[in-house]
């Protein structure tokens, strides 16, 4: 796999919006849903979407990656895809024959087998949500050439969850929000933008914890709304909840400089002498080092790569990948992970 380009998608350090993302989720007529598949069907359903997306004329953006492959059941492999965000841990849980689709630079993903038959995802860098959904559309719309979807003239895609029905369209932005999360304003905020139809969720996704200050903003609602109101709905909650974010940013430095200064500083150092580091700790202070860069206090050259991959980079999968072994003890983790950070930050 191709290991270089992946990290395009959040090659920015300053923005607020580190990503943009859509996910499609879409079934085919002529199989059950998920849950009441059959090893058989779910095998068919996999062969049938491989083949409808590879004969595809556009489809050379694809290679196809069967996680049911006997190298792909090391956790180590799942688990770096999904730090990636490439598969879900919905697609971890289960035992149904399943595979990926994926482009080479991560821009876009089909995962088969997961909640839905297809869950077709596409990403890019930044605050580009409509280019997004752009490039996710045409996916769609090239699969479909091949293959009749479950649809319902009244309700529209048909899908095992029935908060997907409609579009089947989940829209999100991975947002950084130090200073919203350190002042504790950001329950209030989840509280008022839930009557929108958006919701904040941590660093994976509905059922994840937050890390680094890293939220994701995404849509709840798509029956009864087009794909151009869901992203309407969520530019505009999102360019409200980074108007705050911001506005913090500068009464907070107008009010307590030294301090945040001292932490960003201190998260640096420590980052580029420490002889162990555990993940949580590591995040929270490159939380700190890119809120140092975004607010221009931090005047040391930047590391090589950007922060949001090196966040990906030290969790666990991608750190016993950077170690070279199947698996590690968590104190084996915590001792690469210290070593990998000074590698970035001296």
């Amino acid at each position: 796999m191709t290991e270089t380009p992946w990290y395009q998608h959040f090659s920015t350090d300053d923005g607020l919006v580190i990503s943009s993302r859509v996910r499609l989720a879409r079934n085919l007529k002529k199989y059950p849903f998920r849950t009441k598949l059959t090893t058989d069907m779910a095998k068919q359903v996999l062969e049938d979407v491989t083949t409808a997306v590879l004969d595809n004329r556009d489809s050379a953006w694809v290679k196809r990656l069967n996680l049911t492959s006997p190298a792909a059941h090391d956790e180590k492999s799942r688990n770096m895809l999904l730090e990636k965000h490439v598969i879900s841990r919905e697609f971890l849980k289960t035992k149904l024959p399943q595979g990926v689709l994926l482009q080479d630079d991560y821009n876009v993903s089909v995962m088969i087998n997961e909640e839905d038959h297809l869950r077709i995802q596409t990403l890019s860098s930044g605050n580009d949500i409509q280019a997004t959904w752009d490039v996710a559309n045409r996916v769609d719309d090239a699969i479909e050439q091949n293959l009749e979807y479950a649809f319902d003239k009244n309700y529209g895609y048909l899908t095992t969850c029935p908060t997907n029905v409609g579009t089947g369209m989940r829209a999100s932005y991975m947002i950084h929000l130090p200073m919203l999360e350190r002042t504790g304003q950001l329950k209030n905020l989840m509280t008022a933008i839930s009557k929108f139809g958006i919701a904040i969720r941590g660093l994976y996704g509905e059922g994840s914890e937050p890390m680094g200050c890293i939220y994701q903003i995404s849509n709840q609602v798509t029956l009864g709304k087009s794909e151009h109101d869901i992203i309407q709905i969520l530019q505009s909650v999102t360019k409200n909840i980074g108007d705050k974010e911001s506005w913090l940013r500068a009464k907070m430095l107008e009010r307590h400089r030294i301090d945040i200064e001292n932490n960003i500083y201190r998260s640096y150092g420590i980052l580029a002498l420490s002889r162990k580091m555990a993940v949580k700790e590591a995040m929270d202070m490159l939380s700190e080092i890119r809120l140092g860069y975004a607010m221009e206090i931090l005047d040391i050259p930047k590391p090589v790569k950007p922060l949001y991959q090196i966040m990906i980079e030290i969790q666990p999968g991608h750190i016993t990948n950077y170690i070279g072994a199947s698996s590690a003890t968590e104190l084996e983790m915590d001792i690469a992970r210290a070593e990998y950070l000074r590698t970035m930050f001296t």
